[in-house]
């Protein structure tokens, strides 16, 4: 499919990292030609969609979700609400190559696809206790049968080599560090050594690699070994010195989940169920993702709360910490939608954490492209993919305005469900 050239005109621009209040973007052949302020240059030839009151922003980075099971659902929903980048971070080898393709062949419908491939697991570690808990089929034990059983350094190179090769599709390395001291029930995680030769092997490739952890002290072992980043923070005890020292210490960012945090504790309830049932979202979702997405997980322990992670979230900002935006979003994930998610996120980074509008934003967009080496997305500038999203109103005035999507762009081409 061909991209057509057009002219947004008379918009405020966020570029990812600067606002430009009345401007113009050209895009021509599927990448940003031009942005600038003031008025559009005339050219005949070239449609020019000029919206005052209008605002566009780089396309959204989703830095965690799930496409559980090669669902392309999760690829088109998240597209629709702007997300024109997802991040996986555990799926099957065959679902990845299968999801990289859609992405590659229908960039009108769905988003692109980032992978983590196939988590750094261990045979009875999470996520499998959680998963066989709710989900006994056969197809489920099929798919816990591929993943990685590591038992020791060799184990953790041979599946690093393997998972970031064009076999095994993943474009960086998930560890999993889960212990349960949050979840009121034990689980046995990797030794330190494997996750050290886990996320050396992935250096030495020139990769990042992220671990899950959902409580501190797992948190604060992961970071001294010089994880790139955290796919969540944690919720079971109140921020420490420590955990400030270690992060800087190991040049570490965080992606919090808050929404998939206050599932688990059942505390962000009202939000989700509010998110669900905008008229700007509910529309968008199937009855399955609407239902989901009003229901909670609740399976956290007495004493772990969201306040916990929001408190985090706003200590570790003040020290310079970096933190970006990931849903945790997946399909059987309650208190969860793909795509809606992120917004739920911005929203709680804005009123819960001390952020912003614009660094809300700046961390959905530009920051997360620059952590993982994407130099070809995440702001508004020449040469760029034209990844874009225009919304009614000023959302770096009122973070709700992001849900008012008219128009989503992914290399330069219009997202079906705006081509209105």
């Amino acid at each position: 499919m061909a991209p057509i050239c057009f002219i947004l005109s008379d918009v405020r621009i966020f570029t990812g990292t600067d606002t430009i209040e009345s401007g113009y973007v050209v895009v021509k052949d599927g990448l940003i030609s031009a942005v600038s302020a003031g008025p559009a240059p005339a050219d005949a030839d070239v449609q020019i969609i000029s919206k005052p009151g209008y605002t566009v922003l780089p396309g959204f980075i989703d830095a965690h979700m799930h496409a559980d099971k090669g669902q392309e659902l999760a690829l088109y929903q998240s597209l629709a609400f702007g997300v024109t980048t997802v991040m996986d971070m555990h799926n099957e080898t065959v679902n990845v190559h299968k999801l990289k393709k859609l992405a590659a062949e229908k960039k009108d419908k769905a988003a692109d696809f980032k992978a983590a491939g196939v988590a750094a697991t261990i045979d009875g570690g999470w996520p499998m206790p959680v998963v066989t808990a709710h989900d006994k089929s056969e197809e489920t034990a099929a798919e816990i049968a591929t993943w990685p059983k590591l038992a020791s350094v060799a184990d953790a190179e041979a599946y690093v080599a393997h998972n970031l090769s064009p076999a095994g599709g993943a474009d960086y390395t998930k560890l999993m560090h889960e212990s349960g001291a949050a979840l009121g029930q034990p689980f046995p995680k990797p030794s330190l050594d494997i996750q050290q030769a886990v996320i050396t092997a992935t250096h030495a490739a020139g990769h990042v690699a992220v671990a899950h952890c959902l409580g501190r002290a797992d948190t604060l072992e992961v970071l001294s070994l010089g994880i790139n980043g955290l796919a969540h923070t944690f919720l079971d005890e109140p921020v420490s010195e420590e955990i400030v020292d270690g992060y800087k210490k190991a040049g570490a960012w965080c992606s919090p989940t808050l929404s998939l945090l206050g599932s688990l504790t059942k505390e962000g309830a009202a939000v989700a169920e509010r998110f669900a049932n905008d008229v700007r979202v509910k529309g968008k979702l199937t009855e399955k993702g609407h239902a989901n997405l009003c229901r909670c997980m609740g399976f956290s322990r007495e004493g772990a709360t969201v306040e916990n992670a929001y408190g985090t979230v706003r200590r570790l900002k003040a020290e310079g910490v970096p933190i970006i935006v990931g849903s945790d979003s997946a399909g059987p994930g309650l208190g969860t939608a793909w795509g809606v998610t992120f917004h739920h996120e911005l929203y709680l980074l804005v009123n819960e954490c001390g952020f912003s509008p614009r660094e809300a934003l700046h961390a959905g967009t530009a920051l997360t492209a620059k952590l993982f080496g994407w130099n070809d997305r995440g702001r508004i500038a020449q040469g760029l993919k034209a990844d874009l999203v225009m919304v009614e109103g000023n959302p770096l005035d009122d973070i709700n305005a992001t849900l008012s999507i008219r128009g989503v762009w992914r290399d330069g081409i219009q997202a079906k469900d705006f081509q209105k």
